[in-house]
């Protein structure tokens, strides 16, 4: 009875063959690097969406919420701005809800500024000076409003660093001449980097007393001053939740609602629930993307080792002739696929994480990917490997030795 071969004897004769072939290896391997590199890749842009959008979140604060017109109806029927929300809301929200610290108004209209000959498409916002503590912003020149400065509806404006690039390249900003529409305003401040929001560059906007805005600008109608959102500032984390049915429980009663409300309140982690949710669906679209190219390469190694059983069969009768079980010839080409499949795969985990690495060092998306990950893409390559080698290795281990012999 023929005796089975040691594991490291089987082992060795499998990589001899692939190095005898090496041009076939490595394009059979080929398959298997890209699928492992696109499902790395794919994966690490798409949880660096998902921390992209998280780290913005973020920036908000934790104990803060918004408070904006309109329901989900209204934003799916395709209006953009209802007017539901008005200055004496917020003035209620500051004055009646135990558990908000701050309430920051707002009213942001698209309009073009100009600084001399330059001039640049930015959001406008009217606010109040409880706009800089309940949203977290730090400014890095000159001065915030003063409630002084509400009180008289002054011609002033804090701008962001991005738009402070496009109006005043060179020289300094503060005392600098801003108009909008036929306005003149003068820049009092430079906010410091903040970075986007809702899909806003916070950078690249203006910010001018909410009393000027009205005035000046626009806002007012017959229902009272009509506000873009209001910005409510809770005692602490703790008291979101206690924020958000307070708030809702009050404008219910301001606006006399019975039925479906005409505002939404929303929190930080309503959004991140919302981001987490969509970033998560694209981050599996993307890997099962990735997916088909790693299936592709199985298609492509099963494909390869059929054709080897084919060309080797004369090497097979004689290893069965000279006492090799079938065993023995069923774990050689297993063996093969299987480091085929596992060398493609630590290739391809490399290319996929240089690819993520250059993501992340030369654009704004802080792509990342967990080594968990990386060890499970080479596994799934393994079992790849393994799955689609089955059928070669069986019709190897199946062949007669004596009609293999018969081509000698």
């Amino acid at each position: 009875m023929a005796s089975k071969l040691p594991l490291t004897e089987t082992v060795t004769m499998a990589l001899s063959t692939l190095r005898a072939t090496r041009l076939r290896s490595l394009l059979t391997m080929l398959g298997i690097v890209i699928g492992n590199a696109s499902v790395i890749t794919l994966v690490g842009v798409g949880r660096g969406a998902q921390n992209l959008a998280e780290g913005q979140l973020n920036t908000l604060g934790a104990n803060v919420l918004f408070v904006v017109p309109g329901n989900n109806d209204t934003r799916r029927q395709g209006i953009n701005n209802p007017r539901t929300l008005v200055l004496s809301d917020a003035e209620a929200i500051a004055e009646q809800v135990p558990s908000v610290r701050r309430v920051a108004p707002q009213i942001t209209l698209n309009e073009v500024v100009q600084v001399g000959a330059n001039s640049a498409n930015a959001s406008v916002s009217g606010i109040t000076p409880e706009f800089l503590p309940v949203r977290r912003f730090e400014i890095a020149q000159g001065r915030f409003f003063s409630q002084q400065d509400l009180d008289s509806a002054r011609n002033v404006a804090v701008i962001g660093p991005d738009l402070r690039d496009k109006l005043i390249p060179t020289g300094a900003a503060i005392g600098q001449t801003l108009r909008i529409r036929d306005q003149s305003f003068e820049v009092i401040g430079i906010t410091a980097p903040k970075g986007a929001a809702f899909g806003s560059n916070q950078d690249e906007a203006a910010y001018i007393p909410l009393s000027t805005m009205v005035s000046r600008l626009g806002g007012r109608t017959s229902f009272g001053i009509s506000l873009t959102f209001i910005s409510v500032e809770a005692l602490d984390e703790a008291s979101t939740g206690a924020a958000k049915f307070q708030i809702t429980n009050l404008l219910r009663q301001r606006h006399r609602i019975l039925r479906e409300d005409d505002f939404a309140v929303r929190s930080q982690q309503d959004a991140l629930s919302i981001v987490g949710t969509i970033t998560g669906g694209l981050t599996l679209m993307l890997a099962a993307i990735g997916g088909v190219s790693l299936l592709v390469g199985g298609i492509g190694i099963m494909n390869i080792m059929l054709v080897s059983v084919s060309e080797r069969t004369q090497e097979i009768g004689l290893r069965k002739a000279l006492g090799a079980r079938s065993g023995d010839v069923l774990l050689q080409f297993l063996v093969e696929s299987l480091v085929l499949a596992s060398l493609g795969g630590f290739i391809g985990s490399a290319v996929g994480l240089g690819a993520v690495a250059a993501v992340a060092r030369f654009t704004p998306l802080p792509a990342a990917i967990e080594l968990s990950s990386v060890a499970f893409t080479v596994g799934l390559s393994g079992g790849i490997g393994l799955f689609f080698g089955v059928v070669p290795a069986r019709r190897a281990a199946r062949l007669d030795p004596i009609v293999a012999l018969r081509s000698l």
